[in-house]
């Protein structure tokens, strides 16, 4: 007797699944960043221009989609980390990655209301994410420091923290600016002493 194969559940999705899903990752972050708890799973596939039964096919739940769409955020950062390393200097490729990670931090902030819906809430989620970035951070800073342009007497992760303090602190509207701000600060603290 011939056995089955089970090519199902080693198959690759195929590629308009991968489309379908990134198109409802994207249109998910611009509904929560837009209407935070309030936005519709319909609402967002009808925006991603797939069906709902789509949308649950790819994410069973709500949560599902809303811990998508962070995650995909958190590896976009990461590999922005190693595209920066690969064309630009390390000084320019430190800053403009520190720069990216204020804007994941606005992404946070516009998610937020969504977030905080997750059953359980977001502890859970928000946990994992220092230890996934603290690799790429590294990476950039030792890059920088043995080139001579910069020092450090702190831990790179430490960087990441003071710019979410400013982003977690700062009671206005103008945080981001204020979290621009502290990256060119840090990255002027940490400049090699001639």
């Amino acid at each position: 007797m011939r056995q089955k194969s089970n090519s199902t559940s080693t198959r690759r999705p195929r590629a308009d699944g991968e489309r379908n899903r990134a198109r409802l990752i994207a249109a998910a972050k611009a509904a929560f960043a837009e209407r935070g708890a309030t936005a519709s799973l319909e609402g967002i596939a009808s925006e991603a221009n797939v069906s709902i039964a789509s949308l649950y096919r790819h994410f069973p739940t709500r949560d599902a989609l809303i811990e998508a769409v962070y995650r995909q955020e958190t590896d976009t950062l990461i590999d922005a980390a190693v595209k920066l390393m690969d064309q630009r200097e390390p000084k320019t490729a430190l800053r403009e990655w520190l720069l990216l990670f204020v804007e994941f931090l606005d992404t946070k902030h516009g998610m937020a209301e969504a977030l905080n819906t997750l059953i359980g809430g977001p502890d859970a989620l928000y946990s994992g994410t220092p230890g996934r970035l603290a690799p790429p951070v590294t990476a950039l800073v030792d890059r920088a420091v043995k080139t001579g342009g910069y020092r450090i007497d702190v831990e790179p992760i430490d960087l990441l923290r003071a710019i979410s303090g400013v982003a977690n602190h700062t009671a206005n509207a103008e945080w981001k600016q204020s979290a621009i701000r502290m990256v060119d600060l840090l990255l002027k603290g940490l400049q090699a002493k001639e």
